[in-house]
């Protein structure tokens, strides 16, 4: 077995591999091939694959959570299920530690199969909460519920970044989670999220109010066949409105109109308020992992 940085050569055995194990994750052929010909490991963020022969059978992505304090990091790993049991696990995850150490994270954070747990807690990861992963066909979504008086619908391209910028600080502050956002420059969050070749947009939305402020958005990344909805927020003041409902209803139309065939979401224990949209909306549960946070 061999273990090394992904190709773009691996991408399609790398395809298969996550919708084999992950098809919540919302991996696509055009996602995948964008970020291993981006691809620049260095310390905090890296991709690792395991390969069998010419069989992508492992794969784990790290990332440093921006403006966490103390500083916390994220991973993802996947394993298919006949190489299970053979190490490939646990090289994966042990190199996956040493990138986010390298990178200054002191913690390490996964969403795991519940099953994992067990086999996790070797490197002392202990579960906080369980995620829940849900999707959607855009084209089902229900009819646009009314926009307030004097505020409009927007596709965020055609928003003021430093707007949206505005409003997300806020977001990250008050959003559910174990990781606590203590601040994130414009530039720093400009560069990764607004300038990311993975966002969509022009298919994401915001709500302004008359003086162009941002009072609700919702972002999404992926491509036009498949998105995910990573982050859906209110400004407090507003919150109780449905406007939230509101955002991530007229992205759904957006989506549908654009021939995105799937959108993908996943909502925390205990944040009802989304959980209860998302069932409005028409989102359907598909899958249930542990939170799991280790030292460094």
């Amino acid at each position: 077995m061999e273990i090394r940085p992904p190709q773009l050569g691996d991408a399609e055995s790398a395809l298969a591999l996550h919708l084999l194990v992950a098809p919540f994750l919302a991996t696509t052929a055009s996602a995948l091939r964008r970020r291993l010909s981006t691809l620049r490991n260095e310390p905090g963020s890296a991709v690792f694959a395991a390969l069998d022969g010419d069989q992508v059978v492992g794969w784990t992505s790290t990332g440093l959570i921006d403006g966490s304090d103390p500083l916390d990091g994220q991973l993802r790993l996947i394993v298919h299920p006949e190489h299970r049991g053979r190490g490939a696990g646990t090289a994966l995850l042990e190199l996956a530690h040493e990138n986010l150490k390298a990178g200054g994270a002191v913690t390490s954070r996964v969403f795991a199969d519940p099953e994992s747990s067990g086999w996790a807690s070797q490197w002392g990861y202990r579960e906080t909460r369980r995620v829940h992963y849900a999707s959607m066909a855009p084209a089902d979504a229900p009819a646009l519920p009314p926009v307030p008086e004097g505020m409009r619908l927007s596709p965020l391209n055609e928003v003021d970044p430093h707007r949206v910028w505005e409003a997300d600080v806020i977001a990250q502050r008050t959003k559910p989670g174990d990781a606590k956002i203590a601040g994130r420059s414009y530039e720093s969050w400009l560069e990764a999220i607004w300038e990311s070749p993975a966002m969509v947009l022009d298919l994401s939305t915001a709500l302004l109010d008359a003086d162009g402020r941002v009072i609700a958005f919702t972002l999404g990344n992926g491509d036009h066949e498949k998105i995910w909805s990573q982050m859906t927020a209110t400004l407090p003041e507003y919150r109780g409105q449905g406007l939230g409902r509101l955002v991530k209803c007229a992205a759904l139309h957006r989506a549908a109109e654009a021939g995105v065939t799937g959108m993908y979401t996943a909502n925390y224990d205990g944040n009802g308020p989304m959980i209860a949209v998302n069932e409005w909306l028409g989102y359907t549960r598909t899958a249930t992992h542990a939170v799991l946070i280790a030292p460094l």
